[in-house]
C-alpha cells in the first residue's frame, strides 16, 4: 500500500497545536518525529531541521535544476573550494562516528581506522517496509570528500564496505546482495565520503543517471585507470540557488 499525495488544502491542517510531535531521532540540527495530527489525518514520519540554514531551506525549496559538465580542472577551481567554504556542517556525521548520537541504530561498524565504516539506517527509513531498505556506509576516515577524491589507494576500502556491508544487511534484515543496490552520489548531499544502500524495490529519486554511481562500477573504474574519478569528466545537475551553481555561472562553466 501507498499514501495517497498529499493535498495542497489541508497541509497547514497538519501541523497546528493540536499536531502531537513525539521524537525519535536527534543529532545536531537535524531530528525526525511521529507525528499525529487531528484524528482526521493519518500519521506521517516527520523531519525536522532546527535551526534550520538558508542551505536547508534552499535544498528543500522547489527551484530551478541546470546540467552541469564537471570537468577534473572544473572540480580543483570551482568544486572544492566550494566545498571547503560553502558545504553543510559534517557534525552530525562525526557525532555518528563518535557514538555520542544514534549508536543504538548502527547495524555493523569495522572499527579499522582505514579500511573501515559504521553501517545504519537512513533517517528517511522507518525500519519496518523491507521493501524501502535504506541504509549509509559512513567511513572512518574523514579525508575522503567524494567520488573525486577517490583512486587505487582506496580500493580495499570500497571493497571492504561492499563485502561487509551486504553481508552486514544479509544477517540483520534476511536481503541478499542481490536485492541491494550500492551507490555513490555525485555530487553528494554532504561531503564525508557515504555509500547507500537500498532495496531494488525502493523508488528513489537518488537512483538518477545524473547522481547515481554504482559501488561496484566504481571499484571497477578504478582498478582500470586509477586517476579515472580525478579526471573524468561527471554530469550532475545542481539547484540554481546552490552556491555551487553560482560558482559554475562565475566561471563560464554554465550558458544561460
Amino acid at each position: 500500500m501507498e499514501k495517497t499525495a498529499f493535498d495542497a488544502n489541508i497541509v497547514q491542517e497538519m501541523l497546528t497545536e493540536k499536531t502531537e510531535l513525539v521524537e525519535t531521532l536527534k543529532n545536531d540540527v537535524y531530528s525526525t518525529y511521529k507525528t499525529f495530527p487531528d484524528k482526521t489525518l493519518n500519521g506521517m514520519k516527520t523531519t525536522l531541521i532546527y535551526p534550520a540554514t538558508k542551505q536547508h531551506i534552499a535544498k528543500y525549496s522547489e527551484q530551478e535544476f541546470h546540467i552541469v559538465q564537471e570537468s577534473g580542472e572544473d572540480y580543483k577551481k570551482v568544486t572544492l573550494p566550494y566545498v571547503k567554504n560553502k558545504a553543510l556542517s559534517n557534525q552530525w556525521v562525526y557525532n555518528i562516528l563518535n557514538k555520542e548520537t544514534e549508536a543504538d541504530r548502527i547495524v555493523f561498524e569495522d572499527t579499522c581506522p582505514d579500511s573501515g565504516f559504521i553501517l545504519l539506517p537512513d533517517m528517511k527509513w522507518d525500519r519496518k517496509d523491507m521493501d524501502a531498505l535504506y541504509l549509509q556506509a559512513l567511513v572512518h576516515r574523514r579525508d575522503i570528500l567524494s567520488l573525486r577524491d577517490l583512486d587505487q589507494s582506496h580500493l580495499p576500502l570500497l571493497k571492504n564496505i561492499l563485502e561487509k556491508g551486504l553481508s552486514a544487511i544479509k544477517e540483520k534484515y534476511g536481503i541478499p546482495a542481490n536485492k541491494v543496490r550500492s551507490y555513490l552520489h555525485y555530487q553528494p548531499s554532504y561531503y564525508h565520503l557515504h555509500i547507500h544502500f537500498a532495496h531494488i524495490k525502493l523508488d528513489n529519486p537518488g537512483f538518477e543517471a545524473d547522481r547515481a554511481h554504482l559501488l561496484t562500477d566504481v571499484i571497477e573504474n578504478i582498478e582500470m585507470k586509477s586517476l579515472y574519478y580525478k579526471e573524468k569528466t561527471l554530469v550532475f545537475k545542481v539547484r540554481e540557488d546552490d552556491h555551487l551553481y553560482k560558482a559554475f555561472l562565475e566561471h563560464g562553466c554554465i550558458q544561460k
